[in-house]
């Protein structure tokens, strides 16, 4: 008796809401109604401190996406090339690869905020780094390495015998790989990117230690000057929720274009 394959997906980001998933999705739509419904609730029954807070934050939105996507871009490039690299026939790639890849795993991302931004500080011959710098170096460096695995699962996931296809045309390695692999790999790869680029703006709060004035260090500096924690941080859980939410939706939209042009 056969029986047809099952992926299960386990990652920190948001569920991807897919249209067979109808319970995932009525519970989407729960989540993003719910969110946007209690913030206008609030926002009008108590627009003192709750529109307040909300107009406090906006900038601290900006820098949190200025972070994730500059992150998100070195991640990807540094995913692609240990991704490259654990397939690689090059022993030395390989284990280059390989090592960056289980020591990065292995040190909690707080740990590398601190060691980029005052550890490294502390060699005569590098400078103290900008604190939105180490926080984009940290958590690009950080995620790069799951990344790694991502290209990695992807690419392998490929029939080989597409490689050989490509090969017989006349193309050489770089060119099967760039033409003909990882465009279709893409497709297999672009999920766990997303909920990973999910994860990674929820992380992001974490650079709010380094005084960088994101989502999360603007609603502390309103509740330090105000004293209204509660409500501070309640909006910042509710504008993370909705941001994460419409991420989900958008990748979720992506992946069903991709799997449109497979069918057709």
């Amino acid at each position: 008796m056969s029986s047809k394959p099952v992926s299960i997906e386990v990652s920190d980001g948001a569920a991807i809401p897919r249209k067979k998933d109808r319970g995932l999705l009525s519970a989407w739509w729960l989540s993003f109604v719910g969110a946007i419904a209690i913030t206008a609730f609030l926002c009008v029954t108590r627009p003192d401190p709750y529109l307040r807070i909300l107009s406090f934050v906006p900038d601290g939105i900006l820098v949190t996406f200025q972070v994730t996507t500059l992150s998100i871009l070195l991640a990807l490039v540094l995913g692609l090339i240990t991704g490259l690299g654990r397939i690689s026939r090059n022993r030395t790639l390989n284990l280059i690869a390989s090592t960056y890849v289980e020591v990065i795993r292995g040190i909690p991302l707080l740990v590398q905020l601190f060691y980029i931004y005052y550890a490294l500080a502390a060699i005569p011959v590098i400078n103290k780094l900008p604190p939105l710098a180490s926080a984009v170096i940290a958590m690009g460096f950080c995620y790069g390495a799951y990344m790694g695995e991502v290209f990695r699962a992807g690419i392998e996931s490929i029939d080989k015998g597409q490689t050989e296809a490509a090969r017989s045309l006349g193309f050489n390695r770089r060119q099967t790989m760039v033409l003909v692999i990882l465009p279709q790999a893409w497709r297999t790869i672009l999920p766990p990117v997303g909920n990973e680029f999910i994860a990674l703006l929820k992380d992001s709060s974490l650079v709010s230690i380094l005084a960088v004035a994101d989502l999360l260090r603007r609603g502390r500096e309103f509740a330090g000057e105000t004293f209204y924690y509660f409500e501070a941080y309640t909006i910042v859980a509710l504008v993370y929720l909705i941001i994460t939410l419409v991420l989900s939706k958008g990748v979720s939209h992506m992946e069903s274009r991709l799997n449109y042009y497979d069918r057709h």
